[in-house]
């Protein structure tokens, strides 16, 4: 059994659909290697938030025990992320003086600039999740992106600061903490999104990230290589889902099978003679639904999410700036036509994200998916904020041989009280020490 603190990270996705662990180790490329991925079906989070702690803890534990089987890797602290109505975002100015005995700016100037911002008041109930430097001014000089080495006497910064509920966070550092593990830093995630399906040149040109989930549409603007603006709007594919099931009158798993497997987002394309039976409830007659009347349904439910997002653009004050347009990811983003129907009715060049773009290995054809954006994200931005000092912090990861492994997953067959794999696992490790006391004395 190997103890290390090495290039091992690990996530959790707290999706409002579903949930998912993944385990990841970054190569001598500085590429992302998935070594473990579980999902499983969320039911107690609805528009991004936790509502029910037992449900979406048991959700949690069955995907990390996959995870950490998958992979033979056990960790400790995990980043994870964070979404929901609560979430907004506001800019802020601060400075600092460098004083009299020196005039160069150092790292530690820039700590302090991000430290003081922590401090800044805000309403009862909230916290600061993130402060994001766009850029900084150093005595008269403007537009600076890395200060550090520079000669000034003053320092100032433009921020991006994004704030949430406190309850929110706690519940989900709540949901972790009950299977055993520790929440190395939330993450708000259209970051994570952006950090899995943007490319450099795209957040320079300026471009929108709209990742479509479950519960909400998560929206991230990037301009000169800074975060100009970042939302959450409280709906996203549910809703459409939703629609669909009170539109046709059937059942919410007969809405959502219509919707991924015949849905378009584009009624004029849809063809006027298809027509899709639907079973009816408890022996009444079957429904006959059509793919044009299904595909109207979904475009006017989508349209409304598009305004929505056009709305959050526009807050930016980066909507004439965006050269490479809008990048569409999340679940909802594999909807049939729907990046046509955001080119025609925003007017801007579109394109669908997949985070291969920063995966290692050849076996990424299941998690090389938009559904899969956000959690290839968070260990992406968790491996980003473990090599940067004073964020976050190396969990240490035990990598497990096969014996151990096959006498770990024994035990946790044996005995499903308490968490599983990972009671075992500790039960197995205070055997060992406890058989090397024995020994030593």
């Amino acid at each position: 059994m190997m103890r290390q603190k090495n290039n091992y990270v690990a996530a959790i996705d707290i999706g409002t659909t579903k949930i998912v662990s993944l385990i990841g180790k970054v190569n001598e490329n500085n590429r992302l290697e998935v070594l473990g991925m579980s999902k499983s079906i969320s039911k107690g989070v609805k528009r991004g938030v936790v509502l029910n702690i037992e449900e979406t803890v048991s959700a949690i534990r069955q995907t990390i025990e996959e995870a950490q089987k998958q992979s033979g890797v056990e960790f400790t602290d995990v980043f994870v992320g964070i979404a929901g109505q609560h979430i907004k975002s506001i800019k802020n100015r601060g400075y600092i003086n460098l004083g009299k005995d020196r005039d160069e700016i150092f790292q530690k100037d820039i700590d302090a600039l991000i430290v003081d911002m922590y401090k800044i008041p805000i309403d009862l109930g909230e916290e600061i999740i993130h402060v994001l430097p766009q850029n900084f001014i150093v005595d008269s000089e403007t537009g600076v992106k890395n200060p550090v080495g520079m000669s000034g006497r003053r320092l100032e910064a433009n921020f991006h600061i994004v704030i949430g509920q406190i309850a929110s966070a706690k519940n989900i550092e709540k949901c972790v903490n009950r299977v055993g593990l520790r929440v190395n830093q939330l993450i708000l995630e259209p970051l994570a999104s952006s950090a899995a399906v943007l490319t450099d040149d795209e957040k320079e040109a300026g471009v929108a990230l709209v990742d479509i989930g479950g519960g909400t549409t998560d929206v991230a603007v990037f301009y000169d290589d800074s975060i100009r603006h970042t939302a959450v709007i409280p709906f996203g594919g549910n809703v459409v889902t939703k629609d669909i099931k009170e539109g046709c009158k059937i059942l919410h798993r007969q809405a959502e099978a219509l919707k991924t497997q015949f849905g378009s987002a584009l009624g004029d394309l849809a063809p006027d003679d298809k027509v899709v039976t639907i079973p009816g409830i408890n022996g009444r007659d079957p429904k006959e639904i059509s793919f044009k009347n299904l595909a109207y349904i979904i475009q006017l439910r989508m349209e409304e999410i598009i305004d929505a997002v056009m709305f959050e653009i526009e807050n930016s004050g980066c909507l004439d700036k965006l050269s490479a347009g809008i990048v569409l990811t999340g679940g909802g983003a594999l909807l049939r036509h729907l990046s046509q129907l955001v080119r025609f009715h925003t007017g801007l060049d579109v394109r669908i994200g997949y985070p291969i773009e920063y995966l290692a290995g050849e076996n990424n054809e299941e998690i090389n998916k938009p559904q899969f954006a956000t959690s290839v994200g968070l260990l992406l931005k968790g491996w980003e904020l473990m090599n940067k000092t004073g964020e976050g912090k190396m969990s240490e990861t035990i990598v497990i041989g096969e014996d151990e492994e096959e006498a770990i997953l024994a035990e946790a067959d044996e005995n499903r009280i308490g968490s599983g794999i990972i009671a075992a696992f500790k039960r197995r490790i205070t055997d060992i020490f406890e058989e090397k006391g024995a020994d030593m004395e």
